[in-house]
């Protein structure tokens, strides 16, 4: 009898173990195993370049509608002509705020993007120009050069004779960035002030005009407070 019982008590472990690795051998953990509505679960997915009856000519991969920019990208107005440059040497403005981190940004950039050419000092002393790979790389101090950050963005926009556009390894910000270091360089090839020292001095200058100001209005009002006692004593 004893020996029955025991029988049974194996016979249902052993089901209830087949039963339970039945169970957990099937389970994925990355898919449900019953999926009642299952398009809620998997949307249909389209093959990049790949050809549907759904899509106009069968083309997957639209380009993108007529008039419509990237999130973030504002349009340049200029044109990659000769005139588009001279255009923008005279019209552009950089409209980042000059500052030190700009600056410094400005830096780091010109040395990953434009050194290997122009060289650290922008004399155009690159070490592809001291290993005779580019001949005739100008530097930004060469007489009858007219450089301005505008006319520099517009460079790196579109490139410039045997230079390429950089419009896709940087952003807006990043070529007025680079921008400013180009013209601090070009300074200081031409022994002037950089551009931080330059805006000091204008913020000097503004500052000393205001006080020149309000110390000149002071003045003409204690001479008119003067003027108005002496009438009242004469009268």
């Amino acid at each position: 009898m004893k020996k029955t019982i025991n029988m049974k008590k194996s016979l249902n472990i052993t089901i209830a173990l087949v039963a339970a690795f039945s169970l957990f051998s099937c389970f994925n953990d990355k898919k449900p195993n019953y999926q009642f509505m299952p398009n809620m679960y998997e949307p249909v997915g389209y093959e990049t370049y790949g050809e549907y009856d759904v899509f106009e000519n069968e083309q997957e991969a639209k380009l993108p509608a007529e008039g419509s920019i990237p999130r973030g990208w504002t349009p340049y107005e200029y044109d990659n002509t000769t005139e588009g440059l001279n255009l923008a040497k005279a019209e552009s403005k950089n409209p980042l705020e000059i500052t030190e981190d700009n600056i410094s940004e400005g830096e780091a950039l010109y040395t990953i993007y434009c050194a290997v050419c122009h060289g650290d000092k922008g004399d155009g002393q690159g070490i592809l120009a001291e290993r005779e790979k580019f001949l005739g790389i100008p530097s930004y101090a060469d007489p009858g050069r007219e450089i301005t950050m505008g006319g520099i963005y517009h460079v790196e926009m579109y490139g410039l004779n045997a230079m390429g556009s950089y419009a896709s390894q940087t952003n807006e910000k990043e070529r007025w960035q680079i921008a400013m270091h180009v013209m601090d360089l070009k300074a200081a090839l031409n022994g002037e002030p950089s551009l931080l020292e330059t805006v000091g001095a204008k913020a000097v200058d503004s500052s000393n005009t205001e006080t020149s100001q309000v110390e000149q209005n002071e003045t003409d009002t204690e001479g008119e407070d003067v003027s108005e006692a002496s009438e009242n004593e004469t009268n």
